[in-house]
């Protein structure tokens, strides 16, 4: 299996463990890491059965202006933007332990002004391989209706109630 972490982590493939399908033709990203993931796979020669979303990026339906701050907040401070940023991955729980990795704002960049396109999509799904697509519904991080709107008609979309970015669940 290969595995996408996140932006700016690096080991947080464990918080995913009850969903993963540990297989040789199994590709996983978390957030950013399920762009890179899509990309891979839609660029791929190898047999993929399949491609696995969990909290997949979206944030094509936020205004310029909220894209401009992120950008902005992260330039100036970039360990208070990750501050803030593990926070909101976690909320409504406490931060746990994760591991920062590299970051830059170019991969912010791509991360905010990413758009998921139906061609994306179909030429995944085109490729025999299976789409699963996982969304905490208190996700505090993404637009997580625009993003189960728009995948629902390419993937199977697992909704956790109460789970937040990380897909882990309140109390």
């Amino acid at each position: 299996m290969r595995f996408y972490s996140g932006f700016a982590l690096s080991g947080d493939q464990h918080f995913f463990d009850p969903y993963l399908k540990h297989s040789d033709y199994t590709v996983a990203g978390f957030s950013y890491g399920a762009i890179k993931a899509a990309q891979y796979v839609a660029n791929a020669n190898e047999r993929i059965d399949t491609l696995q979303l969990f909290s997949p990026a979206f944030f094509q339906t936020k205004k310029e202006s909220f894209r401009r701050l992120q950008m902005g907040g992260y330039i100036k401070d970039t360990e208070r933007y990750l501050d803030n940023f593990l926070t909101s991955c976690f909320a409504p729980s406490p931060v746990a332990p994760v591991s920062i990795g590299n970051n830059d704002a170019e991969s912010l960049q791509e991360l905010l002004y990413f758009e998921w396109t139906s061609d994306l999509m179909e030429s995944i799904c085109s490729k025999g391989t299976r789409i699963e697509v996982y969304l905490g519904m208190e996700d505090h991080v993404i637009d997580v209706e625009g993003a189960r709107e728009f995948f629902l008609p390419y993937a199977s979309v697992t909704t956790i109630r109460k789970g937040n970015h990380f897909l882990q669940e309140s109390l």
